[in-house]
């Protein structure tokens, strides 16, 4: 796999030995023994009294330890500009790399610019790059090139690579005052039309003359770099260092300024050439997967639907003991239902309890779209966020059966919980804490700033999704507002209980600022009807064991 992944990389550009020109160049062990600058190797520089001192570094292949952007460019054609731009950055590929290697490295650059961006709007270009590359680039980081890095008192980045694609995380996450990269072209309607700016793509002496306008005052204490082009700009620095190549482990994540709990896209791997390439092939069937999946899912009753998901490669994992069997009419002692309190990974969450109780669960939900409340197998009613309304609704739901509910309000997929909303806990006293979590392996189920009617279909697109749910023991009344404690108290409890349970962090973000960082508002949705409208409601009867 290593090797093949490496002649896919050859092809597409990415090879780090690749120099440029008609021959092969260097590897990076002889760089600095050719004629011209010499430089030592990144872990003879010291990081020792820095603070007061200017570092200029290069990203792919010096900060990052990979030598490729292709899988990057990946992301933003996917992201932005769907499965088939995706696919023609792909096959464009043999062209890149016959510019690249026999007229120039700017000339192969401009034609994958081209073919990722031409057309699509600047704003969700730039969108794609606050909330799907960070995840990426945070995980790739080499760790010689950030121990020196992160030791200066003023840090710059240069890089070939777009400006709008690695500003917000070199700014936001790896603490840069100001990233210098390839400007694009973007039309007065707000779309880039796929050619760069004067001077064009920085590399060789146009990334030197970059920096040359920020550094008029004095040259910077140290420059990084990793290959031949760079040595332009770093011999402008009163210090250089290359960066060699080889295998390392990358810096963990939570060693950045700032902690890398939000992001986006569907992607859950590094879409590498081949990783792109197999995703790509296998899409069309995972789609026709995915609906034989939903299918058995919503017209099947329950225990045949738990066999065929099964079948199906579908895990459903079910730990600690559900309650007994709530009563549909007056519930147990006629108390009424049961309130599910579940931790939010994907929103298919009460779908999935619902198949751990083997019976049906309402479910009260805030963003979900038209199309997944048409399909889902269970009932779902949606929350106006008028508190008064919702608890009306909830203690009217509660009163004829089991209720499941994320206080949450979204989801986040990283190993945190967002702070639970503490009105459910005004509501019942009883209340059973649930557990919730997913793996998976090559999608993401969720999204914050795409359409999420895809949501449940990138689940069970995964080649092989898993679910596990952990029933942990019902509240006893003590520690519930009818056993004197307040909402809020007893919110952070069960918050605390869940991420003991998972092995999660409790953390105070919200809703809004998931979306804050992701999509740059709060998230609100317009209100909608209360009226469940799932397509599939006729069928619940039949939901049984």
């Amino acid at each position: 796999m290593h090797r093949m992944n490496r002649v896919w990389g050859s092809l597409l550009l990415i090879d780090s030995s690749s120099r440029g020109g008609a021959e092969e160049g260097p590897k990076c062990g002889d760089l600095w023994e050719e004629e011209g600058p010499e430089f030592e190797e990144i872990e003879d520089c010291s990081s020792e009294d820095r603070e007061g001192q200017t570092i200029v570094s290069d990203l792919d292949g010096t900060l990052l330890r990979g030598r490729s952007s292709f899988p990057y460019f990946m992301l933003i054609a996917f992201e932005v500009g769907g499965y088939f731009r995706s696919l023609l950055l792909l096959l464009t590929a043999p062209f890149i790399w016959v510019l690249y290697h026999f007229v120039s490295e700017e000339a192969g650059i401009k034609l994958m610019i081209f073919v990722s961006f031409a057309g699509l709007k600047a704003s969700k270009i730039k969108l794609a790059s606050r909330a799907v590359l960070p995840k990426f680039y945070a995980e790739d980081i080499h760790p010689e090139t950030w121990r020196v890095f992160s030791s200066f008192g003023k840090r710059y980045i240069v890089s070939a690579n777009p400006r709008i694609m690695i500003e917000v995380f070199g700014k936001e996450y790896l603490g840069a005052d100001e990233v210098i990269g390839t400007e694009i072209e973007v039309t007065e309607g707000g779309r880039a039309t796929g050619f760069v700016k004067p001077p064009g793509v920085l590399v060789g002496e146009k990334k030197a003359a970059a920096i040359r306008p920020v550094f008029t005052d004095e040259e910077p204490d140290v420059g990084l770099g990793d290959r031949e082009s760079d040595f332009e700009f770093m011999s402008l620095c009163k210090e250089g260092y290359i960066v060699p190549e080889g295998k390392t482990e990358a810096v963990a994540k939570e060693s950045l300024p700032r902690p890398m709990i939000f992001h986006d896209g569907r992607f859950a791997v590094r879409p590498t050439p081949l990783v792109a390439l197999m995703i790509l092939i296998y899409m069309p069937f995972g789609f026709i997967l995915a609906l034989i999946r939903m299918t058995c899912g919503i017209l099947l009753p329950i225990s045949w639907a738990l066999t065929a998901m099964r079948i199906l490669g579908v895990r459903i994992k079910v730990r600690g003991t559900p309650p007994a069997r709530v009563c549909p009419t007056t519930g147990e002692d006629g108390k009424g239902g049961v309130l599910f309190v579940c931790s939010h990974r994907t929103l298919l969450d009460p779908v999935m309890l619902a198949f751990a109780l083997r019976q049906q669960v309402t479910a009260v939900t805030y963003s979900i779209s038209r199309l997944s409340e048409m399909i889902s197998p269970i009932k779902t009613v949606p929350l106006s966020r008028d508190r008064e309304k919702d608890a009306e609704m909830i203690k009217r739901l509660l009163s004829v059966g089991n209720l499941a509910i994320c206080p949450e309000g979204t989801t986040c997929r990283e190993p945190f919980l967002l702070r639970f909303s503490a009105l459910f806990a005004e509501l019942t006293d009883q209340i059973v804490p649930v557990a919730v979590s997913n793996r998976m392996t090559m999608f993401h189920a969720t999204s914050a700033t795409g359409w999420k009617g895809m949501d449940p279909f990138f689940f069970f697109m995964d080649i092989r999704p898993t679910y596990e749910l952990n029933f942990l023991e019902q509240l006893p009344r003590q520690l519930t507002c009818a056993g004197g404690k307040k909402s809020h108290e007893v919110a952070n409890y069960i918050q605390r209980l869940i991420a003991g349970t998972l092995g999660f962090e409790c953390t105070s973000f919200t809703r809004k600022d998931k979306y804050k960082v992701l999509a740059g508002n709060d998230g609100s949705v317009v209100p909608r009807k209360t009226k469940s409208t799932t397509l599939f409601a006729k069928l619940a009867g039949r939901r049984s064991l």
